[in-house]
């Protein structure tokens, strides 16, 4: 669906859109290929994103945000990475995961500390809940936090932390009460060259290459109570809480994949040319483009319909999981069909369907598996 043509979006957004894309043509894509390679985006283009507006835009204004609670603009951004291919910058995972916990759950003295850095891409933020025995399972965490009177003694290892090289503060997920079940879990926020905090591998993935995504251990490490993020026990609760807007944006960055998909595939179908004729002309590859845009259309509008609840407070959980499993699996469907229909120029990571195949198919899996989300469903219909 062209941008003209969605009415979830105002002239504003459109405008908005037309910045982010001229921000990525220019300061991401000619670099990308060479963080790839790096496995890392500088830190230099975080400052860059601040500058241009790109960062966390729905914090307050007494912080440094422009304070403008739309998550529209949220989705145009992440459209965009998409479209651009550069999967990299985790911009989302900043500013639409985690720095809403900042500003919901936040002191106003946690929130002048850290936010005006968040916005300004000179605080890079990461969460860190996935452990190398619980993943999905958030009651399976083993990280501890023992109550030492003015600080939190803090020991476990976490993985697959995104942003987790360069993060400067990292919202931990730990157990402050061993026994209280999930009314035990809490949020601690650790903080670059905290003494005991380690940064282990920058993880070799299958795609998402220039994107850090690292291992994280905390030896004995002193987090003062002021770094306690909420009420101590109300940690799984506030986890819950954002899970919804998270697997929005992973719904939405996944619709953004199929759309450039049925672009892609479209524009080679038209121009390879097989036995003496475009490919589109043969039956079989017209059958399936059309099938793949009327499946990429039905997705978008109903994705753009649940980010219009979220707009209103209205959607629900069932709603987001629904989104979540759905575009991301069809994401990883069309992708694969792309590659087909291009051939061995498809297994080509020059052709963007290639890097395309491998950074898509972690999207059923973070934000809460496939199978977890069919779980929230079923048991929303009683079952």
């Amino acid at each position: 669906m062209t941008e003209t043509t969605r009415p979830l979006f105002e002239a504003e957004h459109e405008d908005f859109r037309k910045t982010v894309r001229t921000f990525f043509e220019r300061e991401v894509a000619p670099h990308h290929d060479q963080w790839e390679k790096d496995g890392i985006v500088p830190r230099d283009l975080w400052l860059k994103a601040g500058e241009a507006g790109l960062l966390c835009f729905d914090v307050d204004e007494a912080y440094g945000g422009a304070g403008v609670q739309d998550f529209r603009y949220n989705v145009v951004l992440s459209e965009e990475q998409t479209r651009a291919g550069c999967s990299g910058p985790g911009f989302s995972v900043h500013s639409d995961i985690i720095v809403p916990y900042l500003s919901s759950l936040g002191t106003e003295e946690q929130k002048r500390k850290w936010l005006p850095g968040c916005v300004s891409g000179e605080v890079i933020t990461a969460i860190a809940m996935t452990e190398p025995g619980a993943g999905s399972d958030l009651q399976g965490v083993r990280t501890t936090a023992i109550d030492q009177g003015d600080h939190y003694l803090l020991n476990g290892s976490k993985t697959f932390i995104s942003n987790g090289i360069n993060a400067d503060i990292v919202i931990v997920v730990c157990r402050t009460d061993p026994d209280a079940g999930h009314q035990g879990i809490s949020l601690l926020v650790v903080e670059r060259g905290m003494e005991g905090f380690e940064r282990g591998r920058n993880l070799e993935k299958v795609g998402l290459h220039a994107q850090d995504t690292a291992e994280l251990s905390f030896t004995d490490v002193r987090v003062p109570k002021e770094n306690l993020l909420g009420a101590e026990g109300s940690g799984f609760i506030s986890l819950m809480m954002n899970l919804q807007q998270e697997r929005l944006i992973i719904a939405a960055q996944a619709a953004a994949a199929c759309d450039l998909m049925v672009e892609i595939c479209l524009d080679y179908a038209q121009t390879r040319q097989a036995f003496g004729k475009p490919i589109g002309k043969f039956q079989h590859n017209r059958f399936l483009i059309a099938e793949m845009a009327t499946e990429a259309e039905v997705t978008r509008v109903f994705v753009d319909d649940c980010i219009r609840k979220h707009l209103t407070g209205s959607l629900d959980p069932k709603g987001a999981s629904m989104a979540k499993w759905w575009a991301t699996e069809l994401q990883n469907k069309l992708v694969n069909q792309a590659v087909q229909l291009h051939g061995g120029y498809g297994y080509m990571l020059e052709y963007p369907v290639a890097k395309a195949f491998l950074d898509s198919r972690i999207s059923t899996i973070y934000g809460g598996t496939t199978e977890i989300q069919k779980e929230i469903i079923g048991r929303s219909l009683g079952l």
